[in-house]
């Protein structure tokens, strides 16, 4: 039987874990290949025997997104086995220390800016043409409500979703009318993650849900699109 996304390439950072890799599984169960990307190859092979396992097909590409050549070589190495990226989903981010705005220690800030801002636009830049190739390009960036809603201690996270959010919203006004790109940004609020686990210490995980309903969502865009500038949270 075909699937919607049968013949599709879909790309997803910090696959190796949490909404990554339950989107990642959820896209190869609707047909499309998906290249999974992140740091630890252990990990990713864990999510791509469970695609196997399920029937789909996947390809691991282990990386750091903040290591400066890192990305041209993802790009190189896709371009030279596929022609068009169908679906890019930009989820790969770090926290960083919560703390109060004079406390931010700029180092660390540089590296959150750098893998929040920095390596998302280099990645947007490495496959745009990729992207320009596909009848109907879908990029869907994960996002938090601190970037539109600031909160106490979170400044510096949230200042490097805002501008995160910026880059997509901007690049997909820029190609709207010239391409079938189409952007949109998903906050999928308190879901039981990694990240959310070391934000949030004391709070029960099952209390939140689970990162397969996230992952859900971002396949129904993939599939059935939506306007330009699409913004939604997963409640």
């Amino acid at each position: 039987m075909s699937k919607a996304l049968d013949g599709k390439l879909a790309l997803v950072t910090g696959a190796s874990r949490g909404i990554g890799a339950a989107t990642a599984i959820a896209l190869a169960k609707a047909g499309a290949h998906v290249v999974l990307t992140a740091r630890t190859a252990k990990d990713l092979e864990s999510v791509e025997d469970t695609i196997f396992q399920s029937g789909g097909s996947a390809t691991i590409a282990p990386l750091d997104l903040a290591q400066s050549d890192s990305i041209a070589r993802l790009a190189t190495a896709v371009g030279e086995r596929w022609q068009a990226l169908d679906i890019l989903v930009l989820n790969a981010g770090t926290l960083g220390s919560l703390a109060a705005v004079p406390a931010i220690q700029p180092k660390e800030f540089a590296e959150v800016l750098t893998l929040n801002v920095s390596s998302q636009a280099a990645m947007l830049a490495a496959f745009d043409a990729m992207l320009r190739r596909s009848k109907g390009a879908r990029v869907i960036g994960v996002t938090s409500s601190v970037a539109r809603k600031p909160r106490a201690y979170w400044g510096a996270y949230g200042a490097s979703k805002a501008a995160f959010e910026t880059l997509i919203g901007a690049y997909g006004d820029e190609t709207a009318e010239i391409s079938a790109i189409r952007t949109a940004i998903l906050d999928p609020g308190a879901t039981r993650t990694k990240m959310r686990a070391r934000a949030y210490p004391g709070e029960d995980p099952h209390s939140v849900k689970a990162p397969e309903v996230v992952a859900e969502r971002i396949v129904a865009l993939a599939t059935n699109g939506f306007a330009p500038g699409h913004f939604e949270r997963v409640g």
